[in-house]
């Protein structure tokens, strides 16, 4: 997996000067444009859109330096319409506008080339199953609320703690299928998976009981799930989790995201500062990569 997303990545570099096609960057990665995506923003830790741009304007800033084209010529080369507009994306990433680090010389940032290895550790051992669950209904309150990369998300916190604890009681009573008990689902987030944008958070329960009134319902076709399990200290060992299914399962197992919600099953200690945790990602097998002509 790690050598075709890097086949992929040499493709993005090759097509910086005109249009990249994700679709075909995923092609040759032997993959999904959608697991493309979640594979390069796990692993890379920025959405593949913002790597792209940031090339692009990293190679724009040394032709700005070098002097030798004038900066509409630039602008157009890296696919921007107009001068102003590749100046506002320019000062974004490197703090100054295309004028005044040509005039004065001024220091800009550099987006490297990235490429990805693989770096044995042996500090994880992340326990699975693959289960095929047939269609099923999650049903509760449910936020439109930001995507968070790091750190607490506030309006997933506020909109839990607004929720009255017995209405969660009576929704606890209505789960009847794995994963069971009140769940956190996360649902349509943008491909891009850029932080900022959006996505539906529910809290809530898999049942086949009707929905309680004023409830949110989601209904998830059938599909595979890998389901992983950690236990340890919290947030520490969810974070970890994430961290380790998304920069060492995918990458060494034959299987790849598909869309779909993404559910978090979570038991705390009585003092909150442990937590055993189920994850649910939707997930089917790789395809076998195409024999190369000769």
């Amino acid at each position: 997996m790690l050598e075709r997303l890097n086949e992929a990545m040499e493709y993005i570099e090759r097509r910086l000067g005109g249009t990249v096609d994700v679709a075909e960057a995923a092609r040759i990665a032997a993959t999904s444009e959608y697991h493309l995506r979640r594979m390069f923003s796990a692993l890379a830790g920025m959405p593949l859109s913002e790597y792209v741009r940031r090339r692009r304007l990293t190679l724009a800033g040394a032709e700005v330096l070098a002097g030798r084209d004038t900066l509409l010529e630039i602008a157009v080369r890296h696919g921007y319409g107009s001068a102003e507009a590749f100046a506002r994306a320019f000062r974004s990433m490197h703090g100054v506008g295309p004028g005044e680090a040509r005039r004065t010389g001024a220091a800009i940032g550099s987006q490297s080339r990235m490429t990805f290895r693989l770096t044995v550790e042996g500090s994880s051992d992340l326990r699975y199953r693959v289960v095929d669950k047939p269609d099923f209904t999650v049903v509760g309150p449910r936020a439109r609320v930001p995507l968070v990369h790091s750190g607490p998300n506030r309006a997933i916190v506020d909109f839990v703690r607004g929720i009255a604890p017995e209405h969660l009681e009576r929704l606890e009573k209505l789960s009847d299928q794995e994963p069971r008990g009140v769940l956190a689902v996360c649902d349509g987030l943008d491909p891009s998976r850029a932080e900022g944008t959006e996505l539906d958070y529910y809290q809530g329960v898999i049942t086949t009981a009707a929905a309680p009134a004023g409830a949110s319902v989601l209904p998830v076709p059938a599909g595979t799930w890998a389901v992983f399990a950690t236990s340890g200290p919290a947030p520490e060992a969810i974070q970890h989790l994430w961290r380790d299914v998304f920069t060492e399962w995918f990458p060494s197992n034959p299987y790849r995201s598909r869309p779909g919600p993404e559910i978090l099953r979570t038991h705390m200690s009585p003092d909150h500062t442990e937590a055993d945790a189920e994850l649910w990602l939707p997930v089917e097998r790789e395809q076998e990569r195409p024999a190369q002509d000769s």
